[in-house]
């Protein structure tokens, strides 16, 4: 047993220091991107980069593992020889990977991804655009690192004698027990821990400079992840096989509309923003928006108060591309997660980064757990101030199953919300309402039968903004402050269970507050747009101009803004005006919803593939 534990040990230290020795490289060629961040956020990125590490070693150990322990289990020196063959092998392919991407990421600014496979191709091209300088610098970095690997490989598994096979024999339940333990621990360090949510990219993420953090995060978990997603999305043969020219020219109409208009709510143009990021608020179960009686009765008070828009879809179903849209103006795509590609969604503008030049300071609050779908990252690559998540919550509350009460939540964004810098950005993404639906409390059930238990938790969660709204009211910083209550994506409720269903994505949005002129109060807007329509909405209430920052969004304030909304389904996308919706599958190959009457069916369905095709084309050049 203790040789079988040396050899684990051995085999993890090994890769730990290959990849250390990786980013020593890396941060000596690229010097000159970390003369202004401080030695000790250097330093961290060792220390943030452990877990994926040691999450990306974990496959990469199984074979080598094997075999040596058949080797010292045997004495078969066959198993000693291939272990030798899958090892260098190993440091060909992650010495190869890096070498690569430390070229590679003068020009790009990101780290190696599957867009390599792209430019291999044409390996004419390469060779042609690449600089003789860059080629030299490979091969340089690369000898080194398979000089550097051979040389410790050598050293930690020197200690493999040749075994005593009369004794091993003896020890057999001891051999296959460590086995099945390897397994075991292997599992648990791919997902990287006991945790709900399996560890990405974002548990490396640590700091607001994107070169720290590319040389934290494991360059080949990275590239792994890059190249599924490549591999898994055989996207490109459903985009509809229209000319490219004909379908930018149709979207293109749909945001040639006058951008002047005198639909202006807000009092000041300088006014603090909370974000209220809820989760799962599909638009049926809000009392004042859907078929659900009295379930959200404190949001429906907000909403005769404010400016709620009552026809607003979410782009997509999942969380993080839910964020991605409401702070970046970025529609979806389907099978495509923007947040899990770095190196696309920094190309993006958020919200806070445009406020930022105001003197906005800003921060992000989530009661669970932030990796999921790179969420923390985006927000931390796009310049928030402060990123946080349920590590920075007292451990003395109690939790749910997946991350803090609402209540919680809501206490602890107002102390963070007390101690910031004013003008602010504030933002909190709520999470009671997602499954398991647990509370702090026990509470008399108002809903029973079909999504009893999702409605139930809509019911606490809407007491628990009116427990915010009562304490933000107290504040200085309140009469000044505009709120801005949003859901992430939809959800099945009583009346809407189909995930391909148009309902599903409807969602609430809402904006209330003291700074909303009086002749605004109460108004009801029912343009058809989504999430991704927000950040021009809001940013041209202040002043900005920012079009072609975000010229995906439209403004949902502009009488003269048409009437349109697009986002993915599983395998699909869906398309809505105010003459009515669609959604087609690809595998199905058909519509599998269509409302628009027979006459405009071929028009309708013309401008949705148009829509898919001019921005899935944009999402590649990024």
């Amino acid at each position: 047993m203790k040789n079988y534990l040396s050899l684990y040990i051995r085999l993890i230290l090994l890769f730990l220091l290959i990849f250390d020795f990786q980013r020593l490289l890396f941060f000596i060629h690229h010097f000159s991107l970390f003369k202004k961040i401080p030695f000790s956020e250097i330093f961290l990125t060792y220390i943030y980069s452990f877990r994926l590490d040691l999450a990306s070693m974990s496959l990469l150990i199984v074979l080598p593992f094997i075999l040596l322990s058949l080797y010292l289990f045997s004495a078969k020196k066959i198993y000693f020889v291939l272990s030798k063959i899958i090892l260098f092998l190993i440091f060909f392919l992650i010495n190869g990977l890096h070498a690569g991407e430390i070229n590679a990421y003068s020009e790009w600014n990101h780290k190696l991804t599957s867009r390599v496979f792209m430019h291999l191709a044409n390996p004419d091209e390469v060779v042609r655009s690449a600089d003789y300088s860059m080629i030299i610098w490979f091969f340089v970095y690369f000898i080194l690192e398979m000089l550097f690997s051979i040389f410790l490989s050598k050293k930690l598994l020197s200690f493999l004698k040749k075994p005593n096979i009369a004794k091993n024999q003896k020890k057999i339940p001891q051999w296959a027990l460590s086995i099945v333990l390897f397994f075991g621990v292997l599992i648990v360090q791919i997902r990287g821990g006991f945790q709900a949510i399996p560890i990405n990219i974002n548990s490396a993420i640590f700091s607001k400079n994107p070169v720290s953090n590319d040389m934290s995060i494991n360059s080949l978990y990275f590239f792994s992840k890059s190249y599924l997603l490549y591999s898994r999305s055989t996207i490109d043969e459903y985009i509809p096989k229209i000319n490219s020219l004909q379908a930018k020219q149709t979207v293109d109409s749909l945001y040639n509309y006058s951008r002047g208009h005198n639909e202006m709510f807000l009092k000041n143009q300088r006014p603090n923003i909370v974000f209220v990021v809820l989760e799962s608020w599909v638009a049926d179960a809000v009392s004042c928006i859907g078929q659900m009686k009295n379930s959200t009765p404190h949001f429906d008070q907000l909403a005769k108060e404010g400016i709620l828009f009552s026809n607003v879809y979410s782009t997509s179903h999942t969380s993080e591309i839910g964020n991605a849209s409401i702070f970046s103006g970025f529609p979806a795509i389907p099978e495509v997660s923007i947040s899990m590609q770095p190196e696309k969604s920094r190309k993006l503008k958020s919200i806070n980064q445009v406020l930022k030049s105001e003197g906005y300071s800003s921060s992000y609050l989530f009661s669970g757990d932030l990796k999921y779908g790179n969420i923390g990252g985006f927000f931390m690559d796009h310049n928030f101030d402060k990123v946080m998540d349920e590590n920075d919550f007292s451990g003395d509350l109690k939790k749910g199953k997946l991350n803090y009460y609402d209540e919680d939540l809501y206490k602890k964004f107002i102390q963070e919300i007390d101690g910031s810098k004013e003008p602010f950005i504030q933002c909190a993404f709520t999470g009671s309402t997602h499954s398991p639906y647990d509370f702090p409390r026990k509470q008399k059930a108002r809903f029973f039968g079909k999504e009893a238990d999702f409605m139930n938790s809509m019911v606490y969660a809407d007491q628990c903004i009116d427990q915010f709204i009562r304490q933000a009211k107290k504040k200085p910083w309140y009469k000044n402050t505009l709120f801005v209550f949003v859901a992430d994506h939809g959800h099945a409720s009583p009346n809407v269970d189909f995930a391909m269903n148009h309902e599903f994505y409807h969602i609430p949005l809402l904006f209330w507050g003291e700074v909303i002129k009086q002749e605004f109060k109460g108004k009801k807007i029912t343009k058809k747009g989504s999430q991704a329509d927000i950040p021009l909405t809001l940013l041209i209430q202040m002043g900005f101009p920012v079009f072609d920052s975000f010229p995906w969004s439209k403004d949902l304030m502009n009488p003269l803004s048409p009437e349109f909304v697009f986002h993915s389904i599983i395998r699909g996308y869906g398309w809505g005006s105010a003459n009515g919706h669609l959604a087609y599958q690809f595998e199905m190959k058909s519509y599998i919803e269509n409302t628009f009457q027979d006459s405009l069916k071929n028009y309708e369905q013309n401008r949705g593939a148009a829509y898919l095709k001019t921005v899935y084309e944009y999402y590649k050049k990024l």
